[in-house]
């Protein structure tokens, strides 16, 4: 009898395993990875197409490194000329920063403002006012990787 509970034991283990196993390399196989080439760039090749940002961002470029601007898992680079100011706006996406260059002064509604040096990293919660400044030292070149599709909401005064 016990002999026959330590069986059904192993081969429960056993079946579990594989299991996971499978969900593990099914998880896998529904990525890109095999599909996708790999991206390294610079801030200055000079095959980025920069774009105008929309209008409320005046003097800001932006070009599109990985993703698809209408769909979720966006990279890109955001820039911004010096002594230009970035309008209080939002985010449906929380928004992960890197500072490539320049000196940028960011403050998030409620907090105080934070200067910003290249190689800073800055997190952004999704939905939370926020507005900026790119100092002398420009332009001001974010890296930026959003989890939900771009969007950009300016934030209008309440009169």
């Amino acid at each position: 009898m016990k002999n026959t509970k330590l069986k059904e034991y192993k081969r429960n283990i056993i079946t579990l395993v594989f299991v996971f196993l499978a969900i593990g390399l099914n998880a896998q196989s529904n990525g890109l990875s095999d599909k996708e080439s790999s991206i390294a760039t610079t801030i200055d090749n000079k095959d980025l197409k920069w774009l105008p940002a929309p209008d409320f961002f005046p003097d800001c470029s932006f070009t599109i490194l990985h993703g698809d601007i209408s769909k979720p898992n966006l990279d890109f680079f955001f820039k911004i000329e010096p002594n230009t100011e970035v309008v209080n706006h939002t985010h449906n996406s929380p928004e992960r920063m890197i500072l490539i260059s320049g000196d940028l002064e960011v403050q998030y509604q409620g907090e105080k403002p934070i200067l910003l040096k290249a190689g800073s990293y800055a997190y952004g919660p999704a939905g939370k006012p926020h507005k900026a400044k790119c100092l002398d030292n420009g332009p001001c070149v974010l890296f930026v990787a959003m989890v939900d599709p771009f969007d950009a909401v300016p934030v209008t005064k309440k009169e």
